[in-house]
């Protein structure tokens, strides 16, 4: 075996595919019909430039903030996503790796380690939540979180269950029977690497998600308890304030995509929003995170921390949504890619490129702290954001 280090995300992202069975691969690139958001997360980015200056470069560069009132040592998070079958010790293996670099965790409803587990790994866990099933069940599943010391609470709403894609939707068992599992034996089989992975574990990914129930119930099957989601009527601002109110911590609204609802956030009671369109696998056409991020931190950046998800590859992303009025930002498929690559490792590779990346972006710009990042600092072309309504 090489070298398990890589030096940027897209290597990261290379050894991933090398390394999981197709559908597990497929099932993190995920996308929405023609995959249009999805690449213009990432591809808006390269649209925007950035000022260098020549001497006067500051020597040590500031970086660490305070987010849903937890200290960070750069303002990267970790966004809530699903980890399973990626890795045996899946999100507790993200969780570990975020608290040995100094950043927050963030666990989905969906991901397939206890919360009691993410927590124990790292206590700057914020649990993520979604308008599924009946008012009581969602308290519970809060009430559990509080429980185990989770520090904040996240509600995503960014998603409109758009199944179809242009490039074919992996193929995900049900469950573990023989019957499932068949049609994945040869991929499975064309990767002894993660197969070794899990043997050495000793366990098998069950696709289960055991932060959905509470007591002692059986954690549902993943496509249970999306079908719970699926036909739980959407959310009204007013059940938005009312789960709010149902939590007495930091509570992040993801999936904030304009700047009336910004204020509408503001207004059910958020104390952070997250620009998010869940990495492209929302309302396939809508555009990129970073090109809604000045209308939206123009209108609310005063009331409210915002946070951008979508799109972050290197440090100079992280700099260009800081300068575009974000007070941090969220990763996931960066870190998923580090996790596959080589485990809590992988992921704490992912960070180090990102605070390697944040520095050097900063010295060759001429800015000495994160504070003083701003739009002066970009070159941003005039039609680079959509045209606001009215």
């Amino acid at each position: 075996m090489g070298n398990p280090w890589f030096e940027t995300v897209a290597v990261a992202q290379q050894r991933a595919k090398k390394r999981l069975p197709k559908s597990v691969y497929g099932a993190l690139i995920a996308g929405a019909e023609a995959g249009v958001s999805m690449r213009d997360n990432t591809s808006a980015f390269d649209e925007l430039g950035l000022r260098p200056v020549t001497a006067d470069q500051p020597s040590e560069r500031k970086m660490d903030t305070t987010v849903m009132g937890q200290s960070l040592s750069m303002p990267v998070m970790i966004s809530p996503t699903g980890a399973q079958a990626v890795h045996p010790q899946g999100e507790v293996a993200v969780a570990r790796a975020a608290a040995a670099r100094g950043i927050p965790m963030g666990l989905s409803s969906f991901g397939g380690k206890t919360v009691e587990d993410v927590v124990e790994a790292n206590p700057q866990t914020f649990f993520q939540i979604y308008w599924a099933g009946d008012r009581d069940s969602m308290v519970a599943r809060m009430q559990r979180a509080r429980a185990a010391g989770a520090t904040g609470m996240i509600l995503t709403l960014d998603w409109s269950f758009s199944h179809g894609r242009d490039w074919g939707s992996p193929h995900i068992p049900q469950s573990f029977g023989i019957k499932e599992l068949l049609p994945h034996a040869l991929e499975v089989l064309a990767r002894p690497r993660w197969c070794m992975a899990w043997l050495r574990d000793r366990s098998i990914p069950l696709l289960r998600v055991p932060n959905f129930v509470t007591g002692d119930e059986k954690p549902p099957l993943f496509f249970d308890a999306y079908g719970t989601w699926m036909m739980t009527p959407p959310p009204s601002w007013d059940d938005v304030a009312w789960l709010r109110a149902q939590w007495d911590g930091p509570f992040m609204i993801k999936g904030v995509a304009r700047a009336d609802e910004a204020r509408r956030a503001v207004d059910a009671g958020a104390t952070c929003i997250s620009v998010s369109n869940h990495g492209g696998n929302n309302v396939d056409s809508a555009p990129a995170s970073i090109r809604v991020l000045p209308e939206i931190a123009s209108a609310v950046g005063g009331d409210i921390e915002v946070v951008l998800d979508g799109g972050i590859r290197r440090g100079s992303d992280v700099v260009k949504a800081l300068a575009l009025g974000a007070d941090a930002v969220l990763i996931g498929r960066a870190y998923l890619w580090g996790l596959a690559a080589n485990g809590q490792a992988g992921v704490e590779n992912v960070l180090d490129i990102l605070r390697m990346g944040i520095d050097a972006t900063m010295r060759g710009i001429g800015v000495a702290s994160i504070d003083d990042l701003e739009a002066a600092n970009i070159v941003m072309p005039r039609d680079f954001s959509p045209p606001q309504p009215g």
